[in-house]
């Protein structure tokens, strides 16, 4: 059986920005946001039993700094595509990378998963994007929007673990 895809963002995702008073300090690095990520995270994201992916910017620095922070192997990367590679002309929704109101990342997640079932936890995901995906992709897909103040919490684990689960297709 295939499993779920789980492409995970950072900033505002796993690592907490803004909001209310200072974030919590789990322990200390040379890296001044890494202190911010709860390193319990990374266990708990391997037992939700899907493959994660870096979907990031930090590219390959996610394996160099998080990945050892977290306790977690490395992991894949998403490669994203230059602006200039990207072509809009045959999308109704396109008015620049991404389209209108359509996430950057969303057409380069669609393709990595290639018809897999795939959750998508991120801080910018709006509605054109579930849309998008919903009349895009042929398999399930859960589009997860994270506070970006709070970070991944245990009620944003809890939806991802039942979404997985009930795929019938978690390792």
């Amino acid at each position: 059986m295939t499993s779920v895809l789980l492409f995970l963002d950072i900033d505002g995702t796993l690592i907490p920005f803004g909001g209310p008073g200072p974030h919590p300090v789990h322990g200390t690095s040379p890296h001044p946001l890494l202190p911010r990520l709860d390193p319990a995270l990374g266990p708990r994201l391997r037992a939700l039993g899907a493959e994660l992916v870096w979907a990031t910017t930090w590219l390959d620095d996610a394996n160099d700094l998080l990945s050892p922070w977290l306790g977690l192997p490395a992991l894949p990367v998403v490669r994203w595509p230059d602006v200039d590679d990207v072509d809009d002309e045959d999308d109704e929704d396109a008015d620049g990378p991404g389209g209108a109101g359509l996430h950057w990342k969303t057409r380069p997640l669609v393709e990595w998963a290639a018809g897999r079932p795939f959750v998508w936890v991120d801080d910018e995901i709006s509605g054109a994007d579930r849309a998008w995906v919903a009349d895009r992709h042929p398999g399930p897909a859960l589009l997860h929007r994270v506070d970006h103040r709070l970070g991944l919490v245990d009620a944003d684990l809890a939806e991802l673990g039942e979404w997985i689960r009930s795929r019938g297709e978690a390792r």
